[in-house]
């Protein structure tokens, strides 16, 4: 199980080494290809490679009726004018994301070479493929399930702003 020092210290040192060229689709299913190196901790000279799929669902634009309506669950009175105040509120949308991570897609390699070395040629190979879907990250290997919800964060904080953009466009907001 991981304690919150792993997890604030996966947060801080997941980085992103090739991020997809494409945002998360406004109106369908995305799914990434993503590759994750760490160094184990009782292997010296050694990387975890693990690859797989993490799949976007699409966007979803929750209306503020609808929002007001998952907050009264399980709340008491005071939050119901908070409700209220929300349903009267007519530009106020929020956008829902949702993820997966199919383990069925995923495979995890031992590979005997320096990390700087292993990263470099995995970041060439992923920049000649130009997949605008894949994805290299180099992470914490304990904590790598969170590496993972970290770039599916940023990941979310990027396309959210093409996702209302695009949602304007035609008149759905």
């Amino acid at each position: 199980m991981i304690k919150g020092d792993d997890f604030l210290y996966a947060m801080e040192n997941t980085r992103i080494v090739v991020a997809p060229s494409q945002a998360i689709e406004t109106f369908g299913q995305t799914s990434f290809h993503f590759r994750l190196v760490t160094e184990p901790m009782d292997e010296i000279g050694s990387v975890r490679l693990r690859q797989g799929m993490i799949h976007a669902e699409r966007p979803r634009l929750l209306a503020p009726q609808y929002v007001s309506r998952l907050l009264l669950e399980g709340f008491g009175e005071r939050a119901r004018g908070f409700a209220g105040w929300m349903e009267e509120q007519k530009d106020f949308h929020i956008l829902r994301y949702g993820f997966s991570l199919r383990k069925t897609d995923l495979s995890e390699q031992l590979v005997r070479e320096p990390k700087e070395d292993f990263l470099l040629k995995l970041e060439s190979d992923l920049r000649s493929e130009n997949n605008p879907l894949s994805v290299l990250i180099e992470g914490i290997d304990d904590a790598w399930e969170v590496c993972l919800m970290k770039f599916t964060m940023d990941l979310i904080q990027r396309s959210s702003g093409e996702n209302v953009a695009e949602w304007k466009r035609r008149g759905l907001i």
